[in-house]
């Protein structure tokens, strides 16, 4: 039997050796980049737990992030309108330099003309309720994106090749960094779009000039037309109510119409348009706002008929205290 004599002091050596070995075969992980004036954005897009390119995973609904999807108490989101585009100074402290997983982007910091074509995503109830790059909380519900340059805030319009569908957005949050996607949706937006399924899908995202002097000179025309009723909005030309920039600066194609309200104010204007939306109406017209000789008029239409719209217009009293007036635009 061999005897260890081992005194109190060796044995606390030899125990520290052991601790320190121990430890050098873990070493530690170095925390991933983060990109400086971006919150929630970077955060996304540096995740570990995507599901791979935005290709559904079981279980998530389809969503881009791990586990995304719905909340628990989805509204109608038929029923949301777009985001109304209008003159914001850009914020100067969202809108530096910076970089993200190794690459530099240099924000705009005042509207120029923009049109790209790419892979849009969408993120869902994972961060809904937290702070986006712009300070203001992320609204999975509201018609809002995240672009890496478009200015914080600002207004783009977002349209699904593939099906026709378009909507207007709000910029507010930063992302995605991923080089395979240009701009991160709400889970409203990628609804309207027809892109929650899929998780992603390929959009062209084109930027609104909402500077004090292009809002001046540009009717109010279609920037909150709903389509009422309808299965989808229309494909985009030259006839048909949906949101474009280009179109904004349009009258009314001819027909007849309903007048539901007619305000000095774009605020009652824009109320009463949100109204008539939640009411989910099966007129199939379309609803829009446009200005005209200092009044902003919320119109439905173009109706086939006088008599249709005559038909229509008591469905409406409810909601605007008045029957609407019938206008024939030429």
């Amino acid at each position: 039997m061999i005897s260890l004599n081992i005194t109190r002091q060796q044995l606390l050596v030899l125990l520290s050796i052991l601790t320190l070995t121990g430890c050098s075969s873990s070493p530690m992980q170095s925390e991933p980049e983060q990109a400086p004036n971006v919150t929630k954005p970077s955060a996304r897009d540096m995740s570990q737990n995507k599901t791979g390119g935005g290709a559904p995973k079981a279980g998530n609904n389809g969503g881009y992030y791990k586990d995304d999807g719905p909340g628990e108490n989805t509204p109608n989101i038929d029923a949301i309108p777009n985001a109304i585009p209008k003159a914001e100074v850009p914020l100067a402290r969202a809108n530096k330099p910076y970089k993200a997983l190794g690459q530099s982007y240099t924000p705009m910091t005042e509207y120029k003309p923009y049109k790209a074509s790419g892979t849009a995503s969408w993120y869902g109830r994972r961060y809904h309720g937290q702070k986006t790059a712009s300070g203001e909380v992320y609204d999975m519900y509201a018609m809002t994106a995240a672009h890496t340059i478009l200015p914080l805030t600002s207004y783009a319009t977002v349209t699904n090749p593939a099906n026709g569908k378009s909507v207007i957005v709000r910029i507010n949050d930063r992302g995605p960094f991923l080089h395979d996607r240009l701009i991160d949706l709400s889970y409203a937006a990628a609804y309207k779009l027809g892109l929650v399924a899929k998780g992603s899908g390929f959009v062209e995202v084109e930027a609104i000039d909402t500077s004090a002097s292009a809002m001046l000179k540009m009717p109010v025309t279609l920037q909150a037309s709903t389509v009422l009723g309808a299965t989808q909005v229309p494909a985009a030309s030259e006839n048909s109510a949906v949101n474009n920039t280009q179109q904004a600066s349009l009258t009314p194609k001819p027909g007849i119409y309903l007048q539901a309200g007619a305000f000095k104010s774009r605020e009652n204007a824009d109320k009463l348009s949100q109204k008539i939306t939640q009411q989910n109406l099966d007129l199939n017209v379309t609803m829009q706002t446009w200005y005209n000789a200092g009044t902003y008029r919320v119109w439905l239409g173009p109706f086939a008929s006088k008599q249709d719209a005559l038909t229509a217009a008591p469905t409406l009293k409810p909601i605007t205290g008045n029957l609407p007036i019938t206008v024939t635009q030429p």
